[in-house]
């Protein structure tokens, strides 16, 4: 029976990997992506099941203490997570899992699935990095400065992955996930 494969994809923000999970997702329509639990409230674009998993903290925090989560982190007063129940069923039913997490998250997921290939999206340089930061638009100057305080340490797990992906060209970075994706495909078998 085929059994599905982890693929966790972690980066500091900024660096791309967003569009490189969008593109393995396309390239791969059996793949799922890991939906994460979270406390922070539905935004209007936003579908419950679908975009997140949104529960109450009282929830998040009983499902901690009933060990449901394979990862899970505070961000900016807000709890994210990954239920082990979804990763289970999927793997189990012969869909590969598709994730999106930071570098914490990732090497708690190689912790409880040894299987799972971690890739890590750098950026070609620092300053690289915080530029396409501002230009995107996306953050305050205050949400920017926590960014810029966080990048050195996520770029200090590099080590902890099983491939490191340099983003300089977004089309060569995608590529080279493409390589990678398609050596641990092989061998699903079970």
């Amino acid at each position: 029976m085929k059994t599905g494969k982890l693929f966790v994809f972690s980066a500091p923000s900024g660096s791309g990997k967003t569009t490189i999970v969008r593109n393995v997702l396309k390239e791969n329509p059996d793949f799922v992506f890991s939906i994460s639990a979270t406390t922070r409230k539905c935004r209007k674009m936003e579908t419950h099941r679908k975009d997140y998993f949104f529960i109450t903290e009282e929830e998040f925090k009983r499902n901690i203490a009933e060990n449901k989560f394979v990862e899970w982190e505070q961000f900016y007063g807000y709890y994210y997570g990954t239920l082990k129940s979804f990763i289970d069923s999927n793997i189990h039913e012969g869909r590969s899992v598709v994730f999106e997490v930071d570098v914490k998250g990732a090497i708690q997921i190689k912790n409880h699935y040894p299987e799972a290939v971690l890739i890590f999206v750098k950026p070609p340089s620092l300053e690289i990095l915080k530029q396409r930061l501002i230009e995107r638009k996306t953050e305050c100057e205050e949400d920017l400065k926590k960014r810029f305080e966080r990048m050195e340490m996520e770029l200090s797990y590099e080590s902890h992955f099983d491939h490191v992906v340099i983003n300089e060209s977004l089309q060569n970075a995608i590529e080279e996930v493409k390589k990678i994706i398609e050596l641990n495909k092989m061998g699903e078998e079970k």
